[in-house]
């Protein structure tokens, strides 16, 4: 039985959870000041890949939060990881992706080539092209391992769904007749990194996110509890249709965090 009590750290998606682009969800000062409050610490985990750690401190910043880099984890660290463990010489990768990730590969060892690649890296590309897709369907062909960031077929905007990483990851599968191996959520892979961080057991945290394929999947496959929030992609009956269910279904984060109490 989830006891609330029992919660010492959250770990939170961003996208549809903190805020729809530049749009901030609730009073995200407020909330994170009920946060500390309550004694909990806080990881952010996010599958969207196309900005730097760096990048994203900058952007909750701008929303009146000041977090430290070891406070967030995306899927491009993932990603960089995994292939560490699989080439730990390191070596050439051709990417589908935005610079941000181009430069947490090359930093991990693993720098944008175009020929002689260890594999193909997929993720969110928003200057996709035929010709970036073709020379990456011709090296998957060839042999290099396809690897991808992750799957979220779209993302919220204020505007409703954009195409995310997964439209542009089916084109490629599609072309290769090869599936990706998948760095970020549902894989454990960034809770683990997030649990690690704050030094706690899967029962010690609650996972929040708006995506019950990929955000509750995968805490749910650690044991982790989880509360699937509906200001972002996933509507009430969707929520409500998912199995097994989430210990929580909630309005936004801030009715998370109210909930919690302290």
């Amino acid at each position: 039985m989830f006891d609330p009590r029992e919660i010492r750290g959250l770990i939170l998606d961003m996208d549809g959870v903190l805020w729809l682009d530049t749009q901030a969800i609730g009073d995200l000062p407020g909330i994170f000041a009920h946060i500390a409050r309550r004694g909990l610490q806080v990881v952010l985990a996010t599958n969207n890949a196309t900005r730097t750690i760096e990048q994203y401190v900058e952007k909750v910043a701008s929303f009146g939060v000041q977090l430290e880099p070891w406070q967030v984890v995306n899927s491009s660290q993932a990603a960089a990881g995994y292939l560490q463990q699989r080439y730990p010489q390191g070596g050439g990768v051709f990417v589908v992706g935005m610079p941000a990730l181009v430069e947490t590969l090359a930093q991990a060892g693993f720098p944008h080539r175009e020929t002689e690649v260890l594999a193909v890296v997929g993720s969110m590309d928003r200057t996709v092209s035929y010709e970036k897709l073709k020379t990456a369907t011709l090296l998957i062909r060839a042999g290099a391992h396809f690897v991808a960031t992750n799957t979220d077929r779209t993302f919220p905007t204020p505007e409703g769904l954009a195409p995310g990483a997964g439209a542009l990851l089916a084109a490629l599968e599609a072309a290769s007749d090869v599936t990706p191996v998948v760095c970020g959520k549902p894989s454990p892979r960034m809770y683990e990194m997030a649990m690690q961080r704050m030094r706690l057991n899967a029962g010690q945290v609650l996972v929040v996110g708006d995506r019950a394929e990929t955000d509750i999947a995968g805490a749910q496959e650690l044991g982790c509890p989880c509360a699937l929030v509906l200001s972002g992609v996933t509507s009430p009956a969707q929520a409500q249709a998912w199995q097994p269910a989430p210990e929580w279904i909630e309005a936004d984060l801030e009715a998370v965090v109210r909930r919690l109490g302290g």
